[in-house]
């Protein structure tokens, strides 16, 4: 590898994003040796090497991550940030708990897209989940594929046993009913109340 680094190639040393580097640069927590006659920064490999374990420790904090489908879940979501701040207190992690309140199924949601946000911008070093199905319910490999990209580090702290097809296929139908008769219960026919409520009880007895 050659002394000096491009700016995409210091970040990719490092297992940050570029945006990092020049965040590091305004803060004067980092420099580059010098620039081309273009303005492009080089940096020096041997002056980035003691930033890994430095750096990212001060810098890159764990984010924990809540979510419940509805305002009648309140408690659970408090139990949810409960766990998650006890478990990230006991590894000594440094941590922010995000809140979030919507469907699994909703890729919308106001704490998801902050999320996803640091994750992209190389701001966060490790993501914590009670559960899987707590991020997405359809989804959520894809984001831990970005994670594994961006070198964040994913922590399910509730395995459990893995599910049989059948249980993974009823969580899945009613998701997708809960979804459409919140959109049907809005204009107010009691015959699609009926019909949606019907459906809940056929999936949850199945």
């Amino acid at each position: 590898m050659n002394k000096f680094l491009s700016i995409q190639q210091a970040a990719e040393y490092l297992g940050v994003s570029t945006q990092t580097l020049r965040r590091w640069e305004k803060t004067k927590k980092i420099t580059p040796a010098h620039r081309t006659q273009g303005g492009q920064r080089r940096y020096d490999i041997a002056k980035l090497k003691p930033l890994d374990p430095t750096i990212k420790a001060v810098d890159f904090p764990t984010i924990a991550y809540a979510r419940v489908s509805s305002h009648d879940q309140k408690e659970d979501l408090q139990r949810q940030a409960h766990m998650l701040e006890m478990y990230c207190s006991s590894k000594g992690w440094t941590y922010s708990i995000i809140k979030d309140l919507g469907s699994g199924m909703n890729y919308h949601k106001r704490g998801l897209k902050q999320l996803l946000e640091q994750i992209m911008q190389g701001q966060i070093c490790r993501l914590v989940l009670t559960h899987k199905d707590r991020l997405l319910r359809f989804g959520a490999e894809l984001v831990f594929s970005l994670c594994a990209v961006k070198n964040v580090e994913v922590v399910i702290i509730n395995q459990g046993d893995e599910p049989s097809f059948e249980e993974e296929l009823a969580k899945d139908v009613l998701e997708i009913i809960t979804v459409f008769s919140a959109r049907l219960y809005g204009s107010r026919s009691h015959k699609n109340k009926q019909l949606m409520t019907n459906l809940q009880n056929a999936v949850a007895n199945a």
